[in-house]
Formats: structure tokens, C-alpha cells, sequence
């Protein structure tokens, strides 16, 4: 169950990612907000559980 939940993580990650770049490509500053905030989120979830997934400094604080 452990490796399904971190691999459910992982693609939650990467969607969440493209969601951003998505956002930022069209401006959107709202979505960009909401995406960050998202990938904080997961990393903090991964964490709490003992996962670790590999991200950056300005990812794990929310703003991208």
C-alpha cells in the first residue's frame, strides 16, 4: 500500500507541476497561486508520511 500511495504522490506532483507552468504560460495568476500552494501541499503530505520526493527550496514554501 506504502509504494501505491507514494507512487499516487509522485503523479500528483507532476500534474501539479504542469497545472503551474500551464497557469504561468497564460498569466494566470490566481491558478499560478493555487497550484503552488497545491505542490506545498503534497510535499508537506509526502513528508508527514515519510516520503521523500524530490523538489525545490522555493517549491516546499509555496511559491514556485
Amino acid at each position: 500500500m506504502t509504494a501505491m500511495f507514494e507512487e499516487e504522490l509522485r503523479a500528483q506532483l507532476a500534474a501539479a507541476r504542469e497545472d503551474l507552468a500551464k497557469a504561468a504560460d497564460d498569466g494566470d495568476l490566481d491558478g499560478v497561486q493555487a497550484c503552488e500552494g497545491r505542490i506545498a501541499g503534497l510535499l508537506r503530505l509526502a513528508a508527514s508520511h515519510g516520503i521523500s520526493l524530490p523538489h525545490t527550496p522555493s517549491e516546499e514554501r509555496g511559491n514556485s
